[in-house]
């Protein structure tokens, strides 16, 4: 059974961007974002657009799912699974191959699980009751409801298991039959390699970088915009703590400090989910950051009718 799409992963600063646009240039592609941030307008440096790479050659390549919200908004999974299935349909009509590039694991894993649970609408009331409870006390209530749909949900993260909860409160008092939609992807994932201090030293270039580039005046520009210092928290990493340093919370130091460990567990934790994909099945096809394109090329000829 031969491929329709492509998947390009790999942990923050690993070059996933560079790639998906050297393979769209050689294999007639459009790029779809899977990155739970650049969807959102005006969050161009922090969340690593890199727009200008999606020129090849003079070529430019097209793009899906970056800058289609305003930051002020809220987007969903079920947002991201809709919106997937649209771009991926339009750029087949195109007789084109779409390569989903991106570190969102979440995101990534709507590609080969039924996500359909994710039409259940929010409970305000629920979400304050549970926001009271420690990370523990979240886990053995989800634990309690026995929902084996839910055995994939990230236990570190309280945001995640809040949601998780509300979604197994809703199965428990409604029979609604969701709504199932057949998945038409049939992946071939290609993951960037890239050693823990290369890693390291590759995020700290990169901050410095945004840094010297306008990220402090891209957070005020946010502000100005009427984005509220309790919004820039909940967008997270760059933006959390930027906004600590606008309020004078912590010093220029603190910032550069805070961030790149901050982005440094980040990417510990997107490569643990890699390896979540891998026990699960995914053969994921590691590459070196530096890859020969034309050995690549080649590997994928035998992948694509192209």
């Amino acid at each position: 059974m031969k491929n329709n799409c492509l998947v390009i992963l790999g942990p923050t600063a690993s070059g996933k961007t560079k790639l998906a646009c050297q393979l769209a240039y050689h294999l007639n592609g459009e790029i779809i974002s899977a990155d739970s941030r650049q969807v959102y307008k005006h969050l161009n440096i922090g969340t690593g657009k890199d727009l200008e790479e999606y020129e090849v050659k003079g070529k430019k390549i097209n793009y899906h799912l970056i800058d289609i919200v305003e930051p002020s908004e809220q987007f969903y999974l079920h947002d991201f699974v809709r919106e997937l299935k649209f771009a991926f349909d339009k750029i087949i009509s195109k007789n084109k191959l779409p390569i989903i590039c991106g570190g969102t694991g979440l995101y990534l894993d709507t590609i080969r699980k039924d996500f359909s649970f994710t039409q259940i609408k929010e409970n305000e009331i629920l979400r304050k009751e549970l926001d009271t409870l420690s990370k523990e006390e979240l886990q053995n209530k989800l634990k309690a409801f026995k929902n084996k749909k839910l055995d994939n949900v990230d236990l570190d993260s309280k945001k995640r298991l809040i949601r998780a909860i509300e979604i197994a409160e809703h199965l428990k008092n409604n029979k609604t039959e969701l709504i199932k939609t057949e998945l038409p992807y049939k992946p071939y994932y290609i993951g960037i390699k890239i050693s823990v201090e290369e890693r390291k030293e590759s995020i700290y270039k990169r901050l410095i970088l945004r840094l010297n580039n306008g990220l402090i005046e891209e957070v005020e520009d946010l502000l100005k915009k009427g984005i509220t210092h309790e919004r820039l928290q909940f967008l997270g990493l760059e933006y959390k703590f930027v906004s600590n340093f606008l309020q004078e919370k912590i010093s220029k130091n603190e910032l550069i400090l805070q961030v790149s460990t901050s982005i440094n567990q980040f990417s510990k934790r997107q490569m643990t989910w890699f390896r979540k994909m891998e026990k699960e099945g995914v053969e994921i096809n590691w590459v070196d950051k530096d890859v020969d394109i034309k050995n690549l090329l080649e590997e994928l000829d035998q992948k694509f009718d192209h």
